[in-house]
């Protein structure tokens, strides 16, 4: 891809010559899921439109096809969004070249950066909304960015649509850990700050208590891979380097899933799996994953006992 280039997903070409709308957004992953609910209201908004994601590379390319209608991403490093936040120069045409294709754009980045709202309702071919990223407020995140579009009562659960190369992919990892679906559990070890990890050697040990009835498949992201040390020698599977699109599949075919307050085990509430999700010092009201999730809470994390997590994994495979 050259710099600047989009992102295409599933079903791009078919919306070329549609009316372009554009919603800009800077969060990870978590904070795309819990967007979500938002985004599937601005496509109603613009019905007939081609909606387009503008985030974080992977996540763009992930969107695409599979969450509330976005047709196409694009990153965010775009050499025409640094621009922006350029007075004058060559730049600032090449933000026009862009973002002058979309007949409405969204922004949830920057919201508070005057000189970055003048440039881009300069450089824009239509009007610009702006709304803030995590809005203050006292309901769940998902909920608050429905009222920051005034769409305050719209439902909070989007389900993933997933594609075809997603479930053949989760099917591969399956046979490469001789799982079977709806037999195994989905353990994520990983999080964006150690106040909110549950010890790694806790998981693993996790791994070990229902191996007896399910197998165990540990999912670990690109920054994740000293955790994979904790189960060396454990009777567990780990998994890396997997699209976000596989592992959401990976989730919905699983008896369950455990994990920190972390961005995957949104994603798999989103994607349809029930599981356990332990939070520590961040409020699981403002940020739990909307789904069939069960919440333990202790601050510290680490607080939370094994035999308690495994007897809440028990309950939600046992009611299946």
């Amino acid at each position: 891809m050259q710099p600047g280039g989009g992102l295409n997903g599933a079903g791009s070409a078919s919306h070329t010559q549609s009316m372009r709308v554009l919603v800009i957004f800077p969060g990870a992953l978590g904070d795309l899921i819990c967007v979500a609910p938002a985004l599937a209201v601005l496509e109603r908004r613009h019905r007939g439109a081609s909606l387009e994601l503008m985030a974080r590379a992977e996540l763009a390319r992930f969107a695409a096809g599979r969450i509330a209608g976005i047709a196409r991403g694009h990153s965010i490093d775009r050499v025409e969004v640094s621009a922006l936040f350029r007075e004058t120069g060559p730049g600032s045409d090449d933000a026009r070249g862009f973002f002058g294709q979309f007949a409405h754009i969204h922004s949830f980045f920057a919201a508070e950066d005057a000189r970055m709202r003048r440039a881009l309702g300069q450089a824009a071919g239509g009007p610009v909304s702006f709304y803030p990223f995590r809005p203050d407020g006292d309901g769940h995140i998902a909920a608050e960015y429905l009222r920051s579009i005034d769409a305050a009562g719209q439902p909070l659960e989007v389900p993933i649509d997933l594609l075809p190369s997603d479930l053949e992919e989760a099917e591969r990892a399956l046979r490469e850990a001789q799982a079977q679906p709806g037999r195994y559990v989905l353990i994520f070890p990983g999080s964006g700050s150690p106040a909110k990890s549950w010890p790694a050697e806790n998981f693993a040990r996790l791994a070990d208590a229902i191996a007896p009835v399910q197998s165990a498949l540990v999912v670990l992201g690109p920054a994740e891979e000293e955790i994979a040390q904790a189960f060396a020698g454990r009777r567990a599977h780990v998994l890396t380097e997997r699209e976000l699109g596989a592992v959401a599949a990976l989730a919905r075919m699983a008896a369950a899933f455990v994990g920190n307050d972390s961005g995957v085990s949104h994603l798999a509430a989103a994607a349809g799996a029930r599981g356990v999700v332990m939070f520590g010092p961040t409020d699981p009201a403002r940020w739990r994953p909307i789904g069939a999730v069960t919440v333990i809470r202790r601050e510290p994390i680490d607080q939370i006992e094994v035999s308690e997590v495994a007897g809440a994994l028990e309950s939600i495979v046992s009611d299946q």
